[in-house]
């Protein structure tokens, strides 16, 4: 019998209340960045867990899910309380983590479609999305320099190769225009680039 299945069962005990969750909720903070559509899910699933547990348990199926759709109704009023208290903005994250993909050589696309998935609104995700060619150029080379292609390929590239690299740009989400831009920098030029953008 492993250790996992040898280990008493937790008891689940009274579901969690909003004192509880806005505690959890304060201690994912201190430790991650979160929109206030991401910490509502953290808390989401807290409750979820509780009522897997209860149910295991053997609590009545009837009290766990009025008790669930009670705390659910918390989560909404607690994330929009740490929203007005400053402790959550989806702008500052939005623009933070823009700022970091692109560093790390993220299309305007990938980062919009991570911004959505973390449940940031359009709007706020566009108005944090680098702005003008030459910031695409500058995240197209950043992932030229992950992959090893075009100025940071460690041999010269055949038509093939050429091609392929193109293609690993199209796939994270660089037009063509900026793709072919990237490929064909000279590799001095291209470090001389990123060093500036680090510094910007």
């Amino acid at each position: 019998m492993s250790d996992a299945q040898s280990r008493p069962r937790r008891a689940a005990g009274p579901p969690p209340n909003a004192a509880r969750l806005r505690e959890a909720a304060l201690a994912h903070l201190a430790r991650f960045a979160a929109t206030e559509a991401g910490l509502r899910r953290v808390l989401e699933r807290r409750i979820a867990r509780w009522a897997r547990a209860a149910e295991a348990e053997g609590q009545p199926r009837e009290g766990i899910a009025a008790s669930a759709a009670a705390l659910s109704n918390e989560v909404a009023s607690i994330a929009q309380s740490l929203v007005a208290a400053g402790a959550v903005n989806d702008a500052a994250f939005a623009e933070s983590r823009a700022r970091r993909l692109a560093r790390s050589g993220h299309s305007r696309r990938a980062i919009a479609a991570h911004l959505a998935a973390k449940g940031i609104e359009t709007e706020t995700a566009a108005a944090a999305l680098p702005e003008g060619e030459e910031a695409e150029l500058l995240a197209a080379i950043a992932f030229c320099r992950r992959r090893r292609i075009g100025p940071f390929a460690r041999v010269a590239p055949d038509a093939a190769a050429r091609m392929k690299a193109l293609a690993a740009l199209a796939r994270g989400g660089f037009a063509q225009g900026v793709a072919r831009r990237a490929l064909t920098m000279d590799p001095d030029k291209a470090e001389e680039m990123l060093l500036a953008g680090r510094r910007a």
